[in-house]
């Protein structure tokens, strides 16, 4: 659930991506930092292991402009996508008010994709997580590559909820800030409602939650290219609300980061961290 902090006016909103090993979750997160303005992104933090993977997450807060008079942060969060770190991933995924699902679009990907995508179905139950309701977003990633999976058969297998996807290829980019765009449009009403009491309207509740069809299945992969959606405040029939802004430098104007590497030794010390960074980066006070 959001964290909120009364006295900062500040809410930050969990985000996670979820996904198999090396799909694109950390890549997804080091461009979306590359990416952004300096002013509107904190310190990229990862958690290292002694395993040979090192991330456990990156922590990465986007201040996103306001819900009423408070501030907006993100936290962008990734979990490890070996199996082993399992007990890392339930962990991560506590209190997520959004979900990024980044699959691997190659073809022999398929079940690990499947398998994940389980993993996350198990994870959201025992975390009390609802995924017929939590807002999702799906990332068909490495589209660059040869020997892909359909996207209609991605959707079939994967999207039963018809939720919003995006074809991408993040380690150029595309689709990356498409991603976040779509997940941030889906959680803020979510939290809105749910922190401050602001209800929904028809249209983004039946968004929120609307079941799968066939009949309703996207026929044509470029579709998110081709005919992006439109502003929340466009929609016939929905209440204008507030805009989610977050603001991305030009290009050729990004500039080099770095990243805080923090060793941790157990699942008790990722929650703790967690806690840590999203007080420190999220509901500080701004002096």
């Amino acid at each position: 659930m959001a964290y909120v902090n009364y006295v900062t006016k500040n809410i930050a909103i969990k985000i996670v991506y979820y996904g198999p090993g090396l799909s694109g979750k950390t890549t997804n997160l080091r461009y979306i930092y590359f990416k952004l303005e300096p002013s509107y992104r904190g310190e990229l933090v990862c958690l290292e292991t002694e395993s040979e993977r090192t991330f456990f997450f990156d922590l990465l807060p986007i201040k996103a402009g306001l819900i009423r008079d408070f501030k907006v942060h993100f936290q962008l969060l990734t979990v490890p996508g070996q199996v082993f770190h399992n007990a890392a991933r339930k962990s991560i995924l506590k209190g997520a008010d959004g979900i990024v699902f980044v699959a691997d679009s190659q073809l022999p990907l398929l079940d690990a994709n499947l398998e994940s995508f389980d993993n996350l179905r198990k994870n959201c139950l025992e975390q009390n997580i609802d995924l017929n309701r939590v807002p999702l977003v799906f990332q068909y990633n490495k589209r660059d590559l040869p020997n892909l999976i359909p996207v209609e058969t991605l959707n079939r297998l994967l999207n039963h909820r018809n939720v919003p996807y995006v074809e991408a290829e993040a380690i150029n980019g595309r689709g990356v800030l498409e991603t976040l765009k779509e997940i941030a449009r889906l959680t803020v009403p979510v939290v809105r409602e749910r922190v401050l009491g602001e209800k929904r309207s028809e249209e983004e509740q039946a968004e929120a939650t609307r079941e799968f069809s066939p009949a309703e299945m996207v026929s044509s992969p470029s579709q998110i290219q081709d005919q992006p959606q439109p502003a929340r405040s466009e929609r016939k029939g929905g209440k204008k609300q507030p805009e989610v802004k977050i603001e991305f430098v030009k290009p050729g104007n990004e500039a080099p980061f770095t990243s805080t590497r923090i060793k941790v030794q157990s699942v008790e010390d990722i929650e703790k961290e967690i806690e840590r960074l999203t007080r420190e980066f999220g509901l500080t006070v701004k002096k």
